[in-house]
């Protein structure tokens, strides 16, 4: 079960934390079908499944039924995040909006997930990777996202402030524009490699 801040203890790598208000990260041992119940009571509407393809047996959404889901795919372990983080912050947003929470989870919740909610944080707060990072490390502390991932975080940095800048300067031709829904799993494949925890 989610806690509310409280010291730090090596147990505790096993259950999700909230992040920021309405988003969560922790592990599959989380999201497992034994965990139907807590999830509900948590107030779980969304969540964003990672997974490596060879873990597609066991890292599944479990409850397609109950919450909606995005699956992110990694083929291999080279692949770039980049073009996904967006991806992962319209699917978050419109689950926030929607007064649901989401939970972000993979294998140990520790690595690319971490590095997915690291990018929201990032973005939605108009925050360095730095900062990013050692808020996501305060409430979840045993995230250890790889060199590879590290990396691009740090070149997603000026590209969601580069975004930002040009879509402040065109507002007027937003207004309107419906988002995409997702009300089936969606599913994300990256071809290309990338590293995996």
């Amino acid at each position: 079960m989610a806690r509310k801040y409280e010291e730090w203890n090596y147990n505790m790598r096993r259950e999700m934390q909230e992040i920021v208000p309405g988003l969560f990260l922790g592990p599959l041992a989380c999201a497992g079908k034994s965990k139907l119940e807590m999830l509900i009571e948590v107030g779980i509407t969304h969540m964003v499944c990672v997974r490596h393809e060879k873990e597609v047996s066991f890292i599944q959404p479990n409850f397609p039924e109950k919450f909606k889901y995005i699956v992110i795919n990694l083929k291999d372990y080279d692949s770039s995040m980049i073009p996904i983080f967006s991806k992962v912050k319209v699917f978050v947003d419109n689950g926030l909006k929607e007064g649901g929470k989401v939970l972000v989870y993979g294998n140990t919740g520790t690595c690319v997930s971490a590095s997915l909610v690291i990018a929201y944080v990032m973005e939605t707060n108009h925050m360095s990777y730095t900062d990013a990072y050692a808020l996501v490390s305060k409430k979840r502390q045993c995230i250890g996202p790889t060199e590879a991932c590290l990396q691009q975080l740090m070149e997603y940095e000026p590209i969601y402030k580069a975004v930002r800048t040009h879509l402040n300067g065109h507002t007027s031709e937003l207004t309107g524009r419906q988002k995409r829904q997702f009300d089936e799993v969606e599913e994300i494949s990256l071809n290309s490699k990338m590293d995996i925890c």
